[in-house]
């Protein structure tokens, strides 16, 4: 594991996490593509005449840290827990995930969506990013009265399917959903005020709430020995660091995707890519501009409602050190 300089809190987080990335897990798949591997039997009733009641499931897939249904930050075109057959809308899912980044600093999400409608999915997920050893940094170069240590950033999602897959009958038909996300980050403000105006004024990040506009496509592919899932998807946004460092004032239109391998009917292994728009300045070493973000993930699905995910991921500048090497871990209840 990476070592970090003064960071022994750190270290021990990583040990009592066991941590992995975030996120990583296994994006989505459609409600049918596994449930014969990945959920209970139900057993039949006595009575012949009574209607077989309706398998719930596999819980894929998982929430990403906005409060969507995805991997760790990228999306699946898939939806979270839609309506079964028989009932008038989908049940609530619940998420959380955890990432040492190193330096004190910490990411958590606690997400949770809902899918009145079969093709309808909202969410809401909310971060919580410390900001480690930076409030120090300031002060040492001069900044003697910052004391923000941390921003929360709000997300509101709103995703609706345009295409299921296979729709029209035709099976190469992949699943397409677009969203709309709009973040609104509690404390970049007052960390802008507290350093004199200079992230707005220097770096170019002005704003404290953007909307994203994204389109995914999702395809999985059961020619192979095991299944496969590939998702990619193109993100329109003002965000810095998925507006956990603010927003600017000039939309960027960046990719990102995932590929996902079930190498059982309960374990899955996953790697995700994640442009990330780089149209503002550093502010020193203090304030760097940040890199593209890349994991490699590893889900179990515990059971019908229960799913739990470990990954490593590569962040690069994340404010004034580097988080590269890092682990985490996120987990997804569906009712």
């Amino acid at each position: 594991m990476k070592s970090y300089p003064n960071s022994r809190s750190h270290e021990k987080r990583l040990s009592n996490f066991g941590s992995a990335l975030a996120a990583l897990l296994v994006a989505a798949v459609p409600a049918t593509g596994l449930s014969a591997e990945v959920s209970t039997n139900t057993t039949t009733t006595a009575a012949a005449s009574a209607p077989a009641k309706a398998e719930k499931p596999a819980p894929l897939p998982l929430h990403q840290i906005e409060g969507s249904g995805g991997i760790f930050s990228t999306l699946s075109a898939y939806i979270v827990n839609p309506p079964r057959d028989g009932e008038p809308v989908g049940r609530p899912s619940v998420g959380f995930a955890h990432v040492s980044l190193g330096y004190d600093k910490n990411l958590e999400a606690l997400t949770i969506t809902e899918s009145p409608l079969p093709r309808l999915e909202l969410g809401y997920g909310w971060d919580y990013l410390s900001l480690g050893d930076l409030p120090q940094a300031l002060r040492n170069a001069g900044i003697v009265n910052y004391r923000q240590d941390n921003v929360q950033l709000h997300n509101f999602n709103a995703r609706y399917q345009l295409l299921k897959e296979g729709e029209f009958d035709q099976k190469w038909v992949p699943a397409v959903t677009a969203g709309v996300h709009y973040k609104y980050n509690d404390g970049i403000s007052e960390v802008n005020h507290q350093v004199g105006g200079a992230l707005a004024s220097v770096a170019n990040i002005p704003d404290h709430d953007g909307t994203d506009f994204t389109l995914y496509a999702s395809k999985l592919f059961t020619q192979l020995p095991r299944p496969v899932l590939l998702e990619l998807g193109g993100r329109a946004t003002e965000a810095v660091w998925d507006g956990l460092g603010g927003f600017t004032r000039s939309y960027n239109f960046v990719v990102e995707g995932n590929v996902v391998v079930f190498v059982t009917g309960n374990l899955a292994l996953a790697a995700e890519y994640k442009q990330q728009p780089r149209d503002y300045k550093a502010i020193g070493n203090l304030v760097r501009v940040e890199n593209d973000w890349w994991t490699i993930d590893a889900a179990y699905v515990v059971n019908n409602h229960l799913t739990l995910a470990v990954g490593y991921g590569h962040f690069g500048n994340v404010l004034n050190h580097e988080s590269n090497g890092v682990w985490g871990i996120t987990t997804k209840w569906e009712f």
